[in-house]
């Protein structure tokens, strides 16, 4: 590995903050230049290779922005950041899609400008980590090791699956926010945490909120964090998913279901890379990278003034969209195959032979539900399946109308005025399903005193299929010591 310091070039025409700027890297361990124009950057380029390059948006004889697309341009390899006026949003979010790693807003808080940078050193190749962050998760090769995990588990090779995997290979490298859009069961997690593996930040935490699982009056603590005392049974200070994600990636999931007051909070915390503990009188600085999902048409919920459109256009720097499985259905023989493994591994058995019988029973199913329905669909096939043979039962994915209740009044009744309005289909048809089974199993659990057996007996299924529900469905028992299962 090279031992020398990692260089950078710094750009800025005003000579106070480049020495400012120098000085402040000089102590880090890092090699610097200077240049005070776009012509006196490009002299200094075209004679050495850099690590970072820093610059800033408005120069005298030019843009920033230029040095960045020369880069771009001529495939060189350095990182480039970009700093921007305060209140430039549109500035910040055309550099991120311009290919810069990151963008820093003047004026400039030192701390978080060590911290970019550095971030920004550690992701490039051949270069030894200065002496001030050896050490720090994140330092390069760390995220080889694991990386291929999420990326292996996006199983397909159909034109669609390859152009998701070569773009999430893509973009993992930079700092950028990534909006992932995709239907319900799509797999839109495992795209985040394959960004995450892939990236500078893999040996950081990577944080999952699920934003519409949450109530509105929590939505601030839960994201922020609390001081003690700020609020009836905030007995200690707590850290929110901001601090939880220090360093690493915090995915929020279904980021359309957050109400219009929480989506201005958090659009500042983005914009200043700081975030204001409930009850706290000072903001603390984070360092966090933001990929959000959605199956929602955000631009349509902007349209219609349910999500903000300066928050959509944060969020929104890079898109990546899921197929559907409907438009992969050459994906499927892999898609079974590796879940049949995964489910197997799980439950300590042996994997079930794929027949052609079976993918052709499975391609009959329209899959609305998309790979969350089709592994649900093997996992039933799994347990109730006799040794090897399998036996796909797609009907069961199917909701069945509940008959309607004729209303019988009396004679002298007067008339309903209407009839009642029958339940909303749910949203998520396999969670509706899963949902139910487990109120089924809970209720028969709790009859039988979490007898296991028994309760397999009441509701006609094997010892083997309740235990392998109770597993799947997460449901624990008081003690949870399965003595009941020698009965």
């Amino acid at each position: 590995m090279n031992s020398q310091p990692a260089s950078i070039l710094v750009v800025d025409d005003e000579p106070d903050l480049r020495t400012l700027y120098e000085l402040t890297l000089l102590r880090e361990g890092y090699r610097i230049d200077t240049a005070g124009t776009v012509a006196q950057a490009r002299e200094l380029l075209a004679s050495q290779r850099y690590d970072v390059v820093i610059t800033d948006m408005r120069l005298p004889d030019g843009f920033g922005m230029e040095l960045l697309h020369d880069l771009r341009h001529q495939q060189r390899p350095e990182r480039c950041l970009v700093m921007t006026a305060y209140g430039s949003a549109e500035n910040a979010v055309e550099a991120l899609r311009a290919g810069a790693f990151d963008y820093l807003t003047k004026p400039v808080d030192l701390k978080q400008f060590r911290a970019v940078v550095a971030s920004a050193i550690q992701g490039t190749e051949g270069v030894q980590p200065p002496r001030a962050v050896a050490g720090r998760p994140g330092a390069p090769g760390s995220a080889s090791r694991v990386g291929g995990t999420a990326l292996d588990r996006l199983v397909g090779e159909s034109e669609a699956m390859r152009n998701v995997k070569q773009r999430v290979a893509k973009v993992a490298r930079g700092m950028a926010p990534v909006l992932v859009r995709g239907e319900s069961g799509t797999g839109k997690e495992l795209v985040a945490r394959a960004l995450h593996e892939n990236s500078q930040r893999a040996a950081g935490p990577l944080i999952a909120v699920n934003c519409g699982a949450i109530p509105e009056a929590l939505l601030e603590a839960e994201f922020f964090g609390a001081r003690k005392g700020s609020y009836t049974g905030a007995t200690q200070d707590r850290a929110g998913y901001f601090q939880a994600a220090q360093g690493g990636t915090l995915f929020l999931d279904e980021i359309g279901d957050l109400p219009l007051a929480m989506q201005s909070k958090l659009l500042r915390a983005i914009q200043e890379r700081s975030v204001r503990p409930l009850g706290a009188t000072q903001e603390e600085p984070v360092d966090v990278r933001i990929v959000s999902a959605t199956h929602r048409d955000l631009a349509a919920d902007v349209q219609a003034g349910r999500f903000r459109q300066d928050l959509y256009y944060r969020l929104n720097v890079i898109e990546v969209v899921i197929p559907p499985l409907r438009e992969r259905r050459e994906d499927l023989p892999a898609l079974c195959r590796a879940l049949l493994t995964r489910i197997a591994h799980e439950s300590g058995t042996t994997a079930p032979e794929l027949t052609d019988s079976m993918v052709q029973a499975i391609a009959a199913h329209p899959l609305t539900g998309n790979v969350r329905e089709l592994e649900n669909l093997l996992h039933r096939a799994v347990a109730l399946g006799d040794g090897n043979e399998l036996h796909v039962d797609c009907a069961v994915s199917s909701v069945t109308p509940l008959p309607a209740f004729a209303a019988t009044a009396a004679p002298d009744a007067p008339a309903l005025s209407a009839p009642f309005a029958p339940e909303p289909l749910p949203r998520d048809l396999q969670g509706w399903l899963d949902q139910q089974e487990r109120g089924i199993l809970v209720r028969a659990l709790q009859e039988n005193h979490f007898n296991r057996t028994a309760t397999a007996a009441r509701l006609g299924i094997s010892l083997r299929q309740i235990r392998y529900r109770i597993a799947r469905l997460n449901i624990s028992a008081p003690g949870d010591n399965h003595a009941d299962e020698d009965a």
